[in-house]
């Protein structure tokens, strides 16, 4: 019982670690991006596909890796994920020219998606009920930790050169050897039963509000993409300059209310359903932009960014077990494929839809247009069953089902 109870304990530590990895595959190279592009000699657009690539190549194979998933189990193919991200990320170490760097990042993409997908449906098999909500808060604080943690050490190493910050990455093989060691052996539920058969679109006939999920995690990704990439700029027009303060605004205000948010997820779920945390995280979104969009003054810009992150640490749990039990056990690796498929998917189409309207009318503008798509989520969480509780299910289990 005492080396089950460690052994869970540690494939948690490994599980929380590897989900950090998510963020940090586009927000390590920012750090060092306009350095690569100088070097390299490439434009603007080009040194946008390193950090885009990856997020491309998520949403396309995601459906692919939940089937593969389905399949095979979580152990062998997570394993197999972490150790693809580490070598095709740090392949960026030696990498000598600008074509040899983007075909590391589909590699990186490629493992990534193995990542996102599989680590999302351990933590759902590995844990149930209230201790399910704790896990989920956590994961939610690992990631935005990780998203703020490895960029700064991407910023040490990017003083020695661009090159080395790509050996961040590495740290994706060890944790693959780990996820062999500590996650439980066999299959994931359903896969010795004979039930794994189905493609994702009839399982999205069967059960039409993942359909509904998976656009309010689209809209997310594009929202989460607006201030990333236009608020410095709006931040300027109000005489906001200084690259800690844009940092301030940007990204590590939002993570460190996501992270705390994290770590009260679970108090929060024990007393809400998952459809008003939905209501309150779209809410939250709305107010955001609506602050970032019309307020000039730099203290209540704050606020700005505190709410984006409350929003994001609320959703994110609650849409990943909404969209897992709104699907079969035995078809999990594909129902939370959707997650990526759509978080990406928003994320490399926000910029394309967001950039022609400022350029048309004004940064306030594109910030209010993001408020009006958190509007949306809210209305559709109001007034849908976009999130009703599914039905109960059955547990899942790591281990192979008997025979």
């Amino acid at each position: 019982m005492t080396g089950t109870f460690w052994h869970r304990h540690l494939a948690l530590w490994v599980l929380l670690l590897a989900s950090t990895l998510g963020v940090m595959a586009g927000a390590t190279v920012a750090p060092v991006l306009a350095l690569i592009q100088n070097d390299l000699g490439v434009s603007g657009t080009a040194a946008g596909f390193i950090i885009t690539t990856h997020g491309l190549t998520i949403a396309i194979t995601s459906p692919l890796v939940g089937r593969a998933i389905d399949r095979w189990g979580v152990r062998v193919p997570l394993g197999a994920g972490l150790v693809l991200y580490g070598l095709g990320g740090g392949a960026g170490l030696v990498a000598p020219d600008y074509p040899s760097l983007i075909a590391s990042r589909f590699a990186l993409g490629l493992g990534a998606s193995v990542v996102f997908t599989g680590t999302t449906v351990a933590l759902l098999a590995l844990y149930q009920g209230p201790m399910r909500d704790r896990v989920m808060g956590w994961r939610t604080t690992a990631t935005t930790a990780g998203g703020v943690l490895w960029p700064l050490l991407a910023g040490v190493l990017g003083g020695v050169s661009w090159h080395a910050a790509f050996g961040i990455y590495l740290v994706g093989v060890p944790l693959g050897v780990a996820a062999l060691l500590t996650l439980p052996k066999g299959a994931s539920s359903g896969s010795d039963s004979g039930k794994t058969s189905g493609s994702l679109l009839g399982l999205l006939r069967t059960s039409p509000v993942l359909i509904g999920l998976a656009g309010i995690m689209l809209a997310s990704g594009a929202m989460m993409y607006v201030p990333a990439v236009f608020l410095p700029k709006r931040l300027e027009e109000i005489g906001i300059t200084a690259p800690f303060l844009v940092a301030v605004y940007g990204v590590t205000l939002a993570a460190v209310t996501a992270s705390m948010v994290g770590l009260v997820y679970a108090r929060v779920r024990a007393r809400l359903s998952h459809a008003a945390i939905l209501r309150l995280a779209a809410a939250s979104w709305g107010v955001a932009f609506l602050i970032y969009g019309t307020v000039n003054h730099p203290v209540p810009l704050l606020l700005a960014p505190a709410l984006a992150g409350v929003g994001n640490a609320l959703a994110m749990p609650a849409l990943t077990v909404l969209i897992a039990d709104h699907a079969p056990v035995a078809l999990r690796g594909r129902a939370t494929s959707l997650q990526g498929t759509a978080m990406f998917t928003g994320q490399f189409v926000s910029p394309l839809l967001v950039g022609p309207l400022v350029a048309a009318t004004s940064y306030t503008t594109g910030f209010l247009a993001a408020g009006g798509v958190a509007a949306a989520v809210l209305a559709a969480t109001v007034f849908t069953r976009v999130a009703a509780e599914p039905a109960p299910a059955e547990p899942a289990d790591l281990s192979p089902a008997p025979r």
